[in-house]
């Protein structure tokens, strides 16, 4: 097939569309990327990109075509606002002079925002080709729960813009089971659904057991080390964390550790500084996906929060699938589809979002068993993993799709 991916983020930012792209051209497609200028998550041009210029490259055998946007800058609402719309109106205005062929599949990977998708819409009204959207972000919800936006008529606005572009596209593949439910209420037809869940990168089954621990023991001191891997942002309820993680400091053995970067990192700088936990608690920055295993493998058990919110409790994030590939455990503070998940693949501990007591008992349970629990807990996420998110299986799905959705539409 030739498929043209449409997502405003891609290559050198970290994300999972890099692997989806790259697999599909392993696969035999012919693929090539529309994306925006890379400035995630640090707000600013890459080092080698700005504005105008370098709008095409090749990352594995990929085709990158790249429009201007705006960066993110320092994360405030106006900046952001102009990063999303800049990618949606000028992307919208380029592609049809950028990508001109006719296409088998317009796959748009979305992230938030859910605008970066007019670029595709704008190619199938002129017969570039049919589009489906992998939501991995429901909007407008979202952004009400992380209170990035509060005024009642610029929600109905974005509900109105939302309910249109899922009505629009061929094809809706939803990450999370949950987001089925609200697509229908938007008036989508239910034969244009698929749930696709997300899958994690082979490496985590290759290095899970590996010994890959040089550089977190430069960092971390010894002990029954807590790992969070990924966004630090608003939705991932910190505050929670940081509750939990003063309710144990007596424990000083229990060590948590943040792998990774986002709008919240230098508010939570600021307030390990200020609760004077850095003994405790360790920051140590964003690595590339490729890194990742050498960290999970410093870990004993894995973290993953969410806010208490409606919304949240539909969303299953990413992390997870990479956690259970890693024959990791997971202690969790997340309500929902994750919560059944997890309890249910009975791969670790899950107590309420937004529950500090309750985190940090299950911290604390967790510390205390002995290799073999931890090991069986471990397991039987990888063996839930294997089952329902294994990379190779939902390329196959989201290939296959792709050929007959419009026939299924």
């Amino acid at each position: 097939m030739k498929i043209l991916i449409v997502c405003q983020y891609f290559w050198p930012e970290t994300f999972r569309i890099n692997d989806v792209a790259a697999s599909l051209r392993e696969r035999g497609h012919e693929v090539t990327v529309l994306t925006g200028k890379p400035n995630y998550p640090a707000g600013a041009y890459f080092p080698g990109y700005k504005l105008f210029g370098r709008n095409r490259e090749t990352y594995r055998g990929v085709d990158v075509l790249r429009v201007p946007i705006v960066p993110r800058g320092q994360n405030s609402r106006m900046q952001l606002a102009f990063n999303y719309l800049s990618y949606a109106i000028l992307g919208s205005l380029l592609a049809p002079f950028r990508a001109r062929d006719r296409y088998d599949a317009i796959l748009v990977y979305a992230l938030s925002p859910i605008t970066q998708v007019m670029p595709a819409l704008i190619l199938k009204m002129l017969g570039r080709g049919p589009v489906y959207l992998w939501l991995h972000d429901l909007w407008p919800e979202s952004l009400s729960a992380t209170g990035a936006v509060r005024a009642k008529i610029l929600m109905r606005f974005l509900g109105f813009v939302t309910r249109l572009i899922h009505r629009s596209v061929d094809h809706n593949f939803v990450s999370c089971a949950g987001f089925t439910e609200k697509l229908e209420a938007m008036g989508v037809d239910r034969k244009r659904i698929s749930y696709l869940p997300s899958y994690a990168e082979d490496i985590y089954g290759e290095y899970a057991g590996a010994d890959h621990r040089a550089e977190c023991d430069a960092l971390v001191p010894q002990g029954f080390r807590v790992m969070f891997a990924g966004n630090i942002g608003y939705a991932q309820d910190f505050p929670t964390v940081i509750a939990a993680a003063e309710l144990l400091r007596p424990h000083k053995h229990i060590q948590w550790v943040v792998v990774g970067d986002g709008r919240a990192f230098q508010w939570l700088t600021e307030e390990v500084a200020c609760r004077g936990l850095q003994k405790v608690f360790h920051l140590v920055g964003r690595f590339p996906v490729n890194q990742m295993p050498q960290w999970f493998a410093c870990a004993d058990a894995m973290l993953v929060t969410l806010r208490s919110e409606p919304i949240f409790a539909l969303t299953l994030p990413q992390k997870i699938q990479s956690y259970m590939a890693a024959s990791k455990p997971i202690i969790a503070a997340i309500d929902g589809e994750a919560e059944l998940i997890i309890n249910g693949s009975q791969s670790g501990i899950c107590v309420r979002a937004g529950d500090a007591t309750a985190l940090a008992e299950a911290v604390l349970k967790t510390s205390g068993m002995n290799a073999e629990m931890l090991s069986q807990l471990g397991h039987n996420g990888r063996k839930y993993f294997d089952a329902h998110f294994e990379r190779q299986l939902l390329l196959t799905q989201l290939e296959e799709w792709m050929r007959d959705a419009a026939v299924r539409a």
